[in-house]
């Protein structure tokens, strides 16, 4: 990770959280992290606080992956020796990753033309009116280019790096990094930042929340939005308001989703066919399945399976 004055303390906590400590670590070949300073050992971050680097510079240049944490001075250039490092870093073939406003130091070195990215909500505008040839995402949580992830602020930062982690070591050890965390261990990269509108009412909460755990325990159920609404002791046209209001997203597509979350489970840890994990997670046809999820995970399940499958 890289560090500097004025970084933000939140998204330098993120990073360590996820990749640094040992305490929680899956398995081998876990991350080796390191803090590296552009200037002095000594770094002041925002708010008073001041951090020691245990890295020296020289490291960037080993580095598999370079986290650039938030950027305070949103508006002020960005050091030359910064966009330098993240250019050379980039094109020996280092993945870059930016949390909430550190994208204005990644796009500031060219690395984000004609791609995806998104920042803070605050910031968006700003940054589409600075790099108009960025394709700016301002709802969603994050954006992986593959060699080049951007996240949103604040929480979505640690939705980034579980997914980074999900990436690199699956899902089991994206979970156990989660649970350490007390965090969600998952969040659709596409899911929006922020719903604009009012939690529903605890009591109405509570029987969504009811209604989720059900189907979570039997995905492979049919759920229309009738037998949905019924069970949440609800109208139909009040469960679907207040569904959207409480999650942000309509009832299918969240079911697609944990579906597709639960396939993924399978792909990596059991051996069990894809046609059979498509009536397992309630996708009618193991070529709906392949369909879904090539949309979700651009990849197929046999890819998929071959790229993370833990050992059985």
């Amino acid at each position: 990770m890289l560090a500097y004055d004025g970084m933000s303390s939140f998204e330098c906590a993120i990073a360590v959280e996820s990749f640094a400590r040992r305490d929680h670590e899956p398995g081998k070949n876990w991350y080796e992290f390191a803090v590296v300073a552009l200037d002095e050992e000594r770094v002041s971050g925002e708010r008073g606080f001041v951090f020691h680097a245990n890295g020296k510079l020289d490291l960037v240049e080993q580095a598999g992956t370079i986290i650039v944490p938030g950027w305070s001075r949103v508006e002020a250039p960005v050091p030359e020796r910064l966009v330098n490092i993240l250019r050379a870093a980039h094109g020996n073939g280092t993945r870059i990753v930016s949390l909430c406003t550190g994208v204005m130091a990644v796009a500031a070195a060219g690395l984000l033309k004609g791609r995806k990215a998104t920042s803070h909500w605050k910031h968006v505008h700003f940054l589409a009116e600075r790099h108009p040839d960025i394709d700016v995402q301002p709802n969603v949580l994050y954006v992986d280019n593959g060699d080049v992830l951007t996240s949103a602020g604040g929480a979505a930062g640690i939705d980034l790096c579980l997914h980074i982690i999900r990436k690199d070591f699956g899902t089991k050890a994206a979970n156990m990094v989660a649970r350490h965390m007390v965090a969600p261990p998952h969040r659709d990269g596409g899911q929006a930042q922020f719903i604009l509108h009012h939690v529903p009412a605890m009591h109405e909460g509570t029987k969504i929340g009811l209604l989720l755990d059900l189907m979570r325990s039997d995905l492979a159920q049919t759920y229309s939005i009738k037998e949905m609404a019924r069970i949440a002791g609800m109208s139909r046209s009040t469960f679907l308001r207040r569904f959207d209001l409480a999650l942000g997203m309509p009832p299918a597509q969240w079911l697609k989703t944990e579906r597709l979350m639960k396939a993924v489970d399978y792909l990596e840890n059991t051996v069990v066919s894809i046609e059979e994990i498509a009536h397992k997670v309630g996708f009618s046809s193991a070529s709906a399945l392949r369909e879904q999820f090539k949309k979700q995970y651009s990849v197929s399940p046999i890819a998929y399976r071959k790229l993370f499958q833990n050992p059985v």
